[in-house]
């Protein structure tokens, strides 16, 4: 079977039409871009600015020989900052661990106690396929009405307008990244991924995988609030 090639317009009504059409789909395809920008520009900002909120989430974004790649890391710095500046008082780290060999949480987890916070204090969300699934999980699963969010300022706008669309009230704390051949893919994936992202807040799908609630993030509040809390009988150092 012979399969035809287009062929381009041969008139000046062609060529017009050809036109209206490429603006028309250049147009359509950067609105979900442009809904980011608008509904997050307010939102956003740096570990400094990042309001007192009570938990802080972190995104995966993969592993290097089980360690958490640079882009993760970055992020994991900014939540052990807040962490220690006593911005947040708990941490939910969420990734993928749908292979036994492969364990964003966890190493997130290492990570971040050593570099001082408590085990106790940090949550594992072992289903966070994407960012919507990741948000759609901290509002259902364990119950996280308000949070910091962490990760690249590539991504950060998509992970505040999905929460938010989830029903987390959101702040983006977007952490600085080196322009490189990864910062210029991840750049570009967010331009399709505003798409997908659009779709999931108008449609709401259910994530891969739901389950029941946990109760992960409500205890490690209520051991951050005992630790704080002085002993019956004993009056507080002045």
């Amino acid at each position: 079977m012979r399969i035809r090639r287009p062929r381009l317009p041969r008139t000046r009504t062609g060529w017009r039409r050809l036109v209206q059409g490429v603006m028309a789909a250049c147009v359509l395809g950067l609105l979900p871009a442009t809904w980011l920008y608008v509904s997050t520009a307010d939102r956003l900002g740096t570990t400094a600015d990042a309001p007192r909120t009570d938990v802080a989430v972190v995104f995966g974004a993969g592993l290097w020989g089980g360690e958490p790649s640079p882009y993760l890391a970055h992020r994991l710095d900014a939540a052990a900052t807040l962490y220690r500046e006593g911005r947040v008082r708990v941490v939910l780290v969420t990734g993928d661990n749908s292979r036994e060999d492969y364990d964003e949480p966890d190493a997130m987890r290492t990570y971040l106690t050593r570099h001082g916070v408590p085990d106790a204090r940090i949550v594992s969300d072992y289903a966070g396929f994407d960012t919507w699934d990741s948000c759609v999980r901290a509002k259902k699963i364990f119950g996280v009405d308000r949070a910091v969010l962490i990760s690249q300022g590539f991504h950060i706008r998509r992970a505040v307008a999905l929460c938010e669309a989830a029903g987390v009230e959101s702040y983006g704390v977007g952490v600085a990244a080196k322009h490189d051949v990864t910062w210029y893919y991840g750049g570009a994936r967010e331009v399709l991924a505003a798409g997908k992202a659009a779709l999931d807040a108008v449609f709401e799908p259910d994530p891969r995988f739901l389950g029941p609630r946990e109760p992960g993030v409500r205890e490690a509040l209520a051991g951050a609030e005992d630790r704080g809390r002085a002993p019956t009988g004993h009056r507080p150092p002045a």
